[in-house]
C-alpha cells in the first residue's frame, strides 16, 4: 500500500517541478543549482510522501521543502552578485582586466519564469535577483513566497514554523532593504509591454548584426547599463557604452546573433568571427533588458562553454548560417 501511494506522490510533485524551479532560482541566482535543489526537494518528498498527513496544501508542503533545501545551500554565506554590486560603473574606453574567479556570479534562466502560472515574470529579471541575493537568505524566502508567489502570512508562518509576527517583520525589513537599492531592482523602472520588447529587440538585433554604433546608442536609456560577467567591469550611460562598442569590443564587428530568451527578456547568443574565417565562434549571451521604450541593461554573460548548451545553442555556426538578421 505505501509503494502505491509513493507513485501517486511522484507522479503529484513532479507537477511543482516547474514553478518550484522559478523558486530556487531567486533563492540561489543559479539556475543549475535551482534545478538541483528542486531535484532534492522532490526526492525527500518522495521518500517521506507516505507521512504527509495533510494538515497543509501538498503545495505548501513542497515548498517547505524546498525552502529548507535552499536554506542549507545558503548556509555557507556566501551569495551571488552582478558586476554592479561590487564595484561603481568605469570607464567604457578602458579593457576589462582578467576574469573575477573567485566571484560567484548570478546567471541566466533560460526561458521565461517556469512558474508563470503563479508569478510575475518581472520577478525575475536579473537586477531583482541580485538585489534578492543582499538579504539574509529566511527574509528572502519570506519576501519570495509573500511578495512573489502570493502566499498569505500565516501560510508562510505555518511554513517556517515561526510566528505571524516574525513573518510580517520580515517581510517589512526585506521590503525596505529592496527599497533602498530601488535604483536596480524592476519597480524602479517602467516595464515594457511585450509588443514594445519585440520591436526593440528586433532593431536590436538589427543593429548589432550591422555594428551600427549610432543606431544602437539611440535604443539605449540614459543610464542603460552594459555588464561582461566573469569580468567585474561594467558602464553606465550612452557616453561609456558607446565607447566601449567603438573602442575595446570593436573586435564584435561582424557578428551574428542567434535569438533565444533568458529570465523573461529577448536575448541572443552571440557568435564573433573566427580569425580564420571558418565561421563564428560562441562570445556571450546577451540579456537585453527594458525599461518604456528603451533598452535598460544589456548583461552579456561570456562564460558559453557552460551557458550555451543550457540555452540550446550550438557551440559555432557555420560562415553560411541563415539567422534571419540582417547583416
Amino acid at each position: 500500500m505505501g509503494d502505491v501511494r509513493a507513485r501517486v506522490a511522484a507522479e503529484e510533485l513532479e507537477e511543482y517541478r516547474g514553478e518550484l524551479t522559478g523558486y530556487c532560482y531567486r533563492m540561489l541566482g543559479s539556475y543549475s543549482e535551482a534545478e538541483d535543489a528542486v531535484q532534492e526537494a522532490l526526492v525527500r518528498a518522495w521518500r517521506s510522501a507516505d507521512r504527509f498527513e495533510g494538515r497543509s496544501s501538498l503545495r505548501s508542503w513542497m515548498y517547505r521543502i524546498a525552502t529548507n533545501v535552499c536554506l542549507d545551500a545558503l548556509a555557507s554565506g556566501k551569495r551571488r552578485a552582478l558586476p554592479m554590486d561590487l564595484s561603481g560603473p568605469e570607464d567604457g574606453s578602458t579593457p576589462p582586466g582578467a576574469p573575477s574567479k573567485a566571484v560567484l556570479w548570478i546567471e541566466p534562466l533560460p526561458g521565461d519564469d517556469p512558474g508563470t502560472a503563479v508569478t510575475a515574470s518581472e520577478s525575475v529579471r536579473l537586477a531583482f535577483v541580485a538585489a534578492l541575493q543582499h538579504l539574509p537568505a529566511k527574509q528572502r524566502a519570506t519576501l519570495i513566497l509573500r511578495d512573489v508567489l502570493g502566499f498569505s502570512a500565516r501560510e508562510v508562518a505555518d511554513l517556517h514554523g515561526s510566528s505571524l509576527a516574525s513573518v510580517n517583520s520580515a517581510v517589512q525589513r526585506a521590503r525596505a532593504t529592496l527599497a533602498d537599492r530601488r535604483d536596480e531592482v524592476v519597480g524602479a523602472r517602467t516595464p515594457a509591454p511585450d509588443g514594445v520588447r519585440r520591436a526593440l529587440a528586433e532593431r536590436y538585433a538589427t543593429a548589432f548584426a550591422r555594428y551600427d554604433v549610432e543606431e544602437l546608442n539611440m535604443l539605449l536609456h540614459v543610464d542603460a547599463t552594459m555588464s561582461l560577467p566573469p569580468y567585474a567591469k561594467w558602464m553606465r550611460g550612452v557616453t561609456d557604452i558607446r565607447s566601449w562598442l567603438a573602442g575595446p569590443a570593436v573586435g564584435c564587428r561582424g557578428s551574428r546573433l542567434v535569438p533565444t530568451v533568458a529570465n523573461g527578456s529577448p536575448a541572443f547568443g552571440q557568435y564573433r568571427p573566427r580569425t580564420d574565417g571558418a565561421g563564428y565562434e560562441a562570445w556571450a549571451l546577451q540579456v537585453v533588458e527594458f525599461s518604456g521604450d528603451r533598452i535598460s541593461s544589456i548583461t552579456a554573460f561570456r562564460d558559453t562553454a557552460r551557458l550555451f548548451p543550457l540555452f540550446h545553442l550550438p557551440d559555432r555556426l557555420s560562415a553560411e548560417a541563415d539567422l534571419g538578421v540582417p547583416a
